[in-house]
């Protein structure tokens, strides 16, 4: 079951659009241009339209690489985002400790996000007092999403003992892959 939650999406981003929104301005594109060159072809005649069906299909496959390459754009950019000043006291969390900090930016409606909370109620209890685990609900507080640069729901940020970002994950992400990166960045629990 892991397998298929990895691949879980993420929810919309808050106040924005999202890759559902993307593909459907594609379809709508696509089944524009082929009314249109329907209307045209039975207007006009089948051998006069051939150019015209050449380019609305250019047109088309344009405008999914154009999707397609701003999705990649976006999803690289997401880990050079660095949490703006004030992010480690925003409203709705407690002050940090002296401990490194799970912090995910989501929303009680989010059904990646509900999905979330049971694992970090099990590395809150289980890493007590060596990890601090937080979640603010970006919805309700929509400052926090502004603070920490919020794109997508849900979104992890893995913070060091001083505070300082080492990593953030969009969408749904696993307990193991979760202490997996935790290890890789030079932290064990246990």
């Amino acid at each position: 079951m892991t397998n298929e939650l990895e691949s879980f999406p993420a929810c919309c981003p808050p106040g924005g659009g999202s890759d559902f929104a993307s593909l459907l301005v594609v379809l709508g594109i696509f089944f524009a241009s082929y009314a249109a060159t329907q209307w045209l072809r039975a207007r006009k005649g089948k051998t006069k339209m051939k150019w015209q069906t050449g380019a609305i299909l250019a047109a088309l496959l344009l405008a999914l690489a154009a999707v397609f390459t701003l999705k990649q754009n976006r999803l690289a950019a997401v880990e050079q985002i660095p949490a703006r000043e004030g992010a480690a006291t925003a409203p709705g969390v407690e002050k940090p400790s002296a401990l490194p900090r799970l912090l995910e930016l989501g929303a009680d409606k989010c059904i990646p996000c509900k999905m979330m909370a049971p694992i970090l109620d099990e590395l809150r209890a289980a890493y007590s007092g060596q990890l601090q685990v937080d979640f603010i609900d970006v919805w309700k507080e929509e400052s926090a999403g502004e603070t920490y640069s919020v794109r997508v729901i849900p979104l992890q940020i893995f913070f060091d003992a001083e505070g300082k970002e080492l990593f953030r994950h969009e969408g749904f992400f696993p307990k193991e892959d979760i202490l997996a990166k935790w290890k890789e960045l030079g932290f064990e629990f246990k």
